[in-house]
């Protein structure tokens, strides 16, 4: 599809012609924000947690959600189903609106609603089985990473290192201390223990935070989130990334250490096994 539909402040259109006025807070400040759904076989895949997400990010940044849950679903299910790919990655995105150039929020604004979709892109074949590489660096974000704000240039700094090393992530550390990669949380595996770092303002609790919580209470796999060290995750058995495109994929090198064995770890192939069965369910 060259040119596919896409929902734009009420209207379908092509996405070649979906336009914003360059006083939009979002072009203007990064004021607003996102989320971002997969879907397998034309259905989404927890929504309802993506859409609480949304929505609490909404209320932190104090945008008035313009649509009621049952609204944003009929929304998203129309961009979807003018799409001709059964598995596809939504992208929603609702800023302040527009407005005179002025930091402090204006009155009755009218949020900008923005909603498109592509065809969902997976690691390979390749990387499931062998693992990907990794980088790291000091975490320079701001301290609201609860918050799935559109302001991610600090994360672009974290991607574009990875790019530049031709490694999958860069991992962050701030004092010394696990956060999360650009795009992805992080886990590590101790003596068969999974780990990952607090639910706090220090990252962004992925929808997968959750599902790998339930999988690791059904499967038995003793978890803990904790603060982790530097030294702990280069020491670590396993670490792993998990995001919606990466699902669960498993870390074998980082900087020039090897992790583990060099291999995908036997909780990775838990977790991962796991979460293709969540898929199907």
């Amino acid at each position: 599809m060259n040119d596919p539909l896409v929902y734009l402040n009420g209207a379908m259109t092509p996405l070649s012609e979906a336009k914003i006025s360059v006083l939009d807070r979002g072009f203007i400040f990064g004021d607003g924000i996102y989320e971002v759904i997969p879907v397998y076989g034309r259905k989404m895949f927890r929504a309802d947690q993506h859409l609480a997400r949304l929505f609490r990010s909404l209320d932190a940044i104090g945008i008035n959600n313009p649509h009621s849950k049952e609204e944003w679903l009929a929304l998203i299910a129309k961009v979807m189903d003018a799409h001709e790919a059964d598995d596809q990655m939504v992208y929603l995105q609702i800023t302040r609106g527009v407005a005179k150039r002025a930091h402090a929020y204006p009155k009755d604004v009218t949020p900008t609603v923005f909603i498109m979709t592509n065809p969902i892109v997976m690691p390979s074949a390749e990387a499931r089985e062998h693992g990907v590489a990794c980088v790291s660096m000091e975490d320079l974000r701001w301290l609201h990473c609860e918050i799935k704000s559109i302001s991610l240039l600090g994360n672009v700094f974290a991607a574009q290192n990875a790019a530049e090393n031709g490694v999958t992530e860069t991992i962050q550390f701030r004092n010394g201390y696990l956060t999360e990669a650009s795009s992805s949380n992080v886990w590590i595996v101790k003596d068969g223990v999974l780990m990952g770092p607090p639910k706090d303002n220090q990252i962004l609790e992925g929808i997968r935070y959750a599902l790998i919580e339930e999988i690791c209470a059904a499967n038995h796999i003793p978890f803990k989130a904790c603060r982790i060290t530097r030294d702990e995750v280069f020491a670590a058995d396993e670490v792993m990334l998990s995001s919606a495109t990466k699902e669960v994929l498993a870390v074998v090198k980082l900087d020039d250490q090897t992790i583990g064995n060099g291999l995908p770890g036997p909780i990775y192939k838990q977790l991962y096994a796991a979460y293709q069965l969540a898929k199907a369910a």
